[in-house]
């Protein structure tokens, strides 16, 4: 442990900052490094032999030709430091996602220098994830990366490389970015029907006013525990589609989402899994819901802020010891 912290440390000194950085960062040139790519050493051979062949033959075009070469090569490793000194990069808010889907990063590239800059690589170290930008002079460009996610709760995006060879390619200019940055990771989602009225009820967990009928307001997904009556059986004619119509005198009903109602042999996982599906289910079905875990009881409601705030809490949860 204390070798791997010596590493980090050592690493952190090594690349001129400490993680993670907040707010936009501007590469200066000491956090630029460069080095010859592979045909920057060839070019660099190349040149060598010219030198010891203008020398043995004291050839005054040869050694023209070298130190025009030369001098092309330095002109090209200076443009090269160029393309990515102060550059400011600052990373945008990323969305959550479920599980298994890849979280959207979004890099902010600001052109602090007014020039362009292109070819510009930005590469996620760990994923591999990568993609080209360029910049004109004073713009300010979005680059989205694609981070793979494998587990709920939330994701630290660590450490980005930007790049650049432009614009001969015999040199290689890289800086070492890690913003503070993360995105949330939902549960991966089980979808399955919502547990009956009868279940729900048993635990105390249902329960719906009278129902009106007073207009047709029209028609959503079916649920088990509707009544039959409901059932918009010439739309079951037209579409082979089971739907359920609404009045707008219907009082919705209010389910509480219990991890109680997931089967007896499902693990942590898989009951935060099926409670994700059906948080999904009763708001794409229009019901007021609630949810209860383990130290979690969140009051029925709906809507798009209740959903995303079922979700977070089932991303976040952790059992209680």
């Amino acid at each position: 442990m204390a070798r791997r912290v010596d590493r980090v440390a050592l690493r952190n000194r090594l690349y001129g900052f400490v993680p993670p950085e907040h707010g936009e960062v501007v590469l200066g040139h000491r956090r630029v490094y460069i080095l010859p790519t592979r045909l920057g050493w060839l070019f660099g051979g190349t040149l060598a032999i010219l030198l010891v062949g203008s020398i043995n033959y004291a050839l005054a075009l040869g050694f023209a030709l070298t130190f025009f070469l030369a001098g092309l090569g330095l002109a090209g490793m200076v443009h090269t430091a160029r393309n990515l000194a102060r550059l400011g990069v600052s990373a945008a808010r990323a969305e959550p996602v479920f599980a298994g889907q890849p979280a959207q990063l979004r890099l902010l590239l600001a052109e602090r220098a007014a020039h362009d800059r292109p070819q510009i690589l930005v590469r996620h170290l760990a994923s591999g994830a990568q993609c080209t930008v360029e910049l004109a002079a004073g713009e300010t460009v979005e680059a989205a990366l694609a981070v793979p996610t494998a587990r709920r709760g939330w994701l630290d995006f660590g450490r980005f490389a930007l790049e650049t060879r432009f614009p001969l390619g015999l040199f290689r200019a890289w800086s070492h970015v890690e913003p503070a940055a993360r995105c949330l990771v939902y549960p991966r989602p089980l979808f399955a029907p919502l547990p009956p009225a009868s279940a729900l009820e048993a635990c105390g967990g249902a329960h719906a006013q009278a129902r009106g009928t007073d207009d047709f307001a029209g028609l959503r997904a079916f649920q088990r525990s509707d009544s039959p009556r409901h059932v918009a059986w010439k739309a079951l004619a037209r579409t082979d589609e089971l739907l359920t119509k609404q009045f707008r005198g219907e009082a919705s009903a209010e389910l509480v989402l219990d991890w109680a109602l997931a089967p007896a042999s499902d693990g942590a996982e898989a009951r935060l899994s099926r409670l994700a599906g059906w948080v999904i289910e009763a708001e794409r079905a229009g019901l007021r819901y609630g949810l209860r875990a383990p130290g979690l009881h969140i009051a029925p409601g709906r809507g798009p802020a209740h959903r995303a705030e079922c979700l977070r809490a089932l991303a976040l949860w952790r059992e209680p010891q």
